[in-house]
């Protein structure tokens, strides 16, 4: 199998993260965002929604989008699972998922598409050109203090994001607090103990350097 990532995105470190978690050996293949090499005749043939990561198997077989990925890979090699084993457990880590990653990643990456100049007409990721809509990153930033608020009081009640264990949705909240802090410089708020304690250790997991 091939990863193509690439090492300044969030999205691949969310599945670079959870591929050091399980200890599989998969060959990463670097795509250069920076020279648009996503945009390549060679990369489109691969994903042609021209973003990153994408997944290829030993048959071919091309899998894009991160919680799809992330599936793959953890139904795959069973071992250390990260998306739960019951249904329930599957149900409630999806459910805190994708909380995360709509609230939270996805605000920090609306604050950072609409208002950087070297993603003028790109305001969403694929292979469309939207114009940049400055306004909704201010939006985006309340929307990212609220999800600040709703992850520490999830974090008063439960030792992680889904529960009792660490699971993807620990992924997703680590990468969206790093993504916030470093890319429109809104880190964890200082009362935030909850949130704090947990970042801690999450952070200091081997994984976290993915």
């Amino acid at each position: 199998m091939k990863l193509y990532h690439a090492k300044g995105s969030p999205n691949s470190r969310r599945v670079r993260i959870l591929i050091a978690e399980k200890g599989l050996d998969i060959e990463f293949v670097p795509v250069d965002l920076g020279s648009k090499e996503q945009f390549s005749d060679a990369y489109r043939a691969i994903n042609p929604r021209v973003v990153v990561p994408t997944l290829v198997l030993d048959d071919g077989t091309v899998i894009g989008e991160v919680p799809a990925i992330q599936r793959y890979l953890d139904e795959a090699y069973p071992d250390l699972p990260l998306l739960g084993v019951t249904p329930k457990e599957k149900a409630v880590i999806a459910m805190w998922d994708r909380r995360v990653e709509a609230e939270g990643f996805a605000s920090v990456m609306d604050a950072i598409r609409n208002t950087v100049a070297g993603l003028k007409d790109r305001a969403i990721s694929g292979p469309h050109a939207y114009e940049q809509i400055p306004a909704l990153a201010e939006r985006s930033k309340k929307r990212l203090g609220n999800f600040y608020g709703d992850l520490e009081a999830r974090l008063k009640e439960a030792p992680f994001v889904a529960g009792e264990a660490f699971s993807v949705a620990d992924i997703t909240a680590l990468v969206t607090v790093d993504f916030a802090t470093n890319g429109i410089a809104m880190p964890i708020p200082e009362d935030a103990t909850a949130t704090k304690a947990w970042y801690e250790k999450v952070a200091a997991r081997p994984s976290a350097t993915a």
